[in-house]
């Protein structure tokens, strides 16, 4: 897989990641710059860390999908994309009821937000992806679309947060087709 591609990838991944750091930005009284570093390094961290729990299971069961990898691979990714379109419209979100600093909301939404990860790092073992530069690009990228996250949604409030998983999922459904075209030789 191509380090552009890996990257639009951790660009969609990041998405939930930054559109809860906007809503963090927005919540937090005086968010300030160890706000968005603190928010930004949880979530990077359990970016980094999903994939590579979703690899090596991918990777044990690569012998038994090689047939029919890409399209898994393409079904996955359009499987979050989607989740991620229809929660930007469908599932309301929580008003300023939470602390999103305090450890356990910090530990639960990082989860929250690196799940999606987990089925690319599945994606990321049957398609032979290296894991190492892959973790190190989403892991990275998530870092610094939350911790601008919470800067921005201390700016702006809470209008950007729907639109931001929207385009998250619209790459993350393109990135899918584009890999199930490659492999019925479309591309």
């Amino acid at each position: 897989m191509e380090l552009l591609t890996i990257f639009l990838i951790a660009v969609g991944l990041s998405m939930d990641a930054f559109a809860v750091s906007i809503s963090s930005g927005f919540i937090i009284p005086d968010a300030n710059r160890s706000h968005g570093l603190r928010i930004g390094l949880f979530f990077g961290m359990f970016q980094a860390v999903m994939p590579v729990l979703g690899w090596f299971a991918g990777y044990r069961l690569q012998y038994f999908i090689d047939e029919v990898d890409h399209w898994i691979a393409f079904g996955l990714l359009a499987f979050v994309g989607c989740k991620m379109i229809y929660e930007a419209y469908f599932v309301k979100k929580e008003g300023k009821t939470i602390d999103p600093i305090h450890l356990k909301t910090l530990l639960l939404l990082s989860v929250a937000t690196s799940i999606d990860a987990l089925a690319v790092g599945l994606t990321f073992a049957v398609l032979g992806t290296p894991l190492f530069p892959a973790v190190l690009i989403i892991g990275f990228t998530t870092f610094i679309f939350s911790g601008a996250g919470v800067y921005m949604g201390r700016q702006w409030g809470g209008y950007a947060g729907k639109y931001v998983e929207l385009i998250g999922g619209l790459i993350l459904i393109g990135i899918g087709f584009k890999i199930l075209l490659q492999h019925l030789g479309l591309v």
